[in-house]
Order: structure tokens, then C-alpha cells, then sequence
């Protein structure tokens, strides 16, 4: 009887541990690094400033000067807004950026990564430049598709997408009014 337990105890163990070398050996490779396009020309007349509408991240103001880039979004839904700011090449713009989730705070509010767009002109008659790409998490420069279009006529303003919550400003605090009153000058951190 104890023979018969330990011979059966000593099958299960095999039977789990088994597989393991043969699941790490399938597994575990690094995944390809994906191809990014390379730079090509701009598009006749094409400019990258200007107003891009993605159904899921809204309205990306993008303004170049020289060869920077920089711009800023506000998601579709209203809940997420952020800045991007890179380097142009032709048609191909690698950038980071920065994401706030509103209304959150700590660690978990902001996001960062890094991404790219390639500005394309579809084939076709009166159809609107794009620009298509893919952003990443941390050092990730690919991972998830952004592509948007230009909108005809539309002057960039990446302040206008930034939430009023974020604005800063110039008021005291909650005990100015009873600081002037009593005539109390004093910084709030001297109690002398």
C-alpha cells in the first residue's frame, strides 16, 4: 500500500512537471521588432500643422516650427487629454508624449510613450490628408494605431483642448481675505 501511494504520488509529480520544459521551449523568444516606414517627401503643399480628427482621440493640434513638432490632444470622450512634441523628417514624425486621464490623481493619472505618424495623401480627388501611425507605453515606440484626418481649413490651437481644471491660477489662499483685514503681512509658514 505505501509502495502503491509513493509510486503514484511520484506519477502525478511527473506528469505536471513534465510539460515544463517543453512550454519554456516553445515560448518565452523575444517578440519581432516591428519595421517603422522610413522618411519619404511631403506631399505637394502638404503642412504638418494643422487639425487631425480620430473618432477615439479627437482633435490633435499639431504646430511645426523648424523641424519640432509639437502638439496636444483631447480623446473623443472628453476623459483623457495629452501632449506630443518630436522631430520631423519629411513625411515621417517620431515624438513622445505625455497622456492625463482627468479627474484621477497619484501615479496612475499620467501616462507616457513614445509614437510616430507618416503623413499620406490618399489616392482620389478632393480627399483630405492623413496621418497614420502607432503609439507605444514607456520606451515603446509601436504597439497601438493612431490614424487620423486633416481638417480642411482648420487653424491649430493646442491650448484650446487642454481641460479648464488644468489651468493654473493667480489667487491666494483660502485666508487672504482675513490676512488683509487684520493687517497680518507675515508668510504662511512663519509662525514667529
Amino acid at each position: 500500500m505505501f509502495v502503491a501511494r509513493t509510486f503514484t504520488r511520484f506519477g502525478l509529480l511527473v506528469a505536471l512537471v513534465a510539460p515544463v520544459p517543453f512550454v519554456t521551449a516553445c515560448g518565452g523568444s523575444e517578440p519581432e521588432a516591428k519595421v517603422l516606414p522610413k522618411a519619404g517627401d511631403m506631399p505637394d503643399g502638404a503642412d504638418w500643422s494643422g487639425v487631425y480628427f480620430s473618432p477615439t482621440y479627437g482633435n490633435l493640434h499639431l504646430v511645426k516650427e523648424g523641424s519640432a513638432v509639437s502638439g496636444k490632444w483631447r480623446t473623443a470622450a472628453g476623459d483623457k487629454w495629452g501632449a506630443i512634441h518630436g522631430e520631423v523628417t519629411g513625411n515621417l514624425l517620431h515624438y513622445e508624449w505625455e497622456e492625463t486621464t482627468i479627474g484621477m490623481v497619484g501615479p496612475s493619472a499620467k501616462k507616457t510613450g513614445r509614437g510616430y505618424f507618416q503623413y499620406v495623401r490618399p489616392k482620389g480627388d478632393m480627399v483630405n490628408d492623413e496621418i497614420r501611425g502607432e503609439w507605444g507605453l514607456a520606451q515603446q515606440t509601436t504597439g497601438v494605431t493612431w490614424t487620423a484626418v486633416k481638417q480642411k481649413n482648420a487653424k491649430p490651437d493646442p491650448d484650446s483642448v487642454v481641460p479648464d481644471e488644468t489651468q493654473k491660477l493667480e489667487s491666494g489662499g483660502w485666508d487672504d481675505e482675513k490676512k488683509k483685514k487684520s493687517g497680518d503681512d507675515k508668510k504662511s509658514g512663519d509662525w514667529n
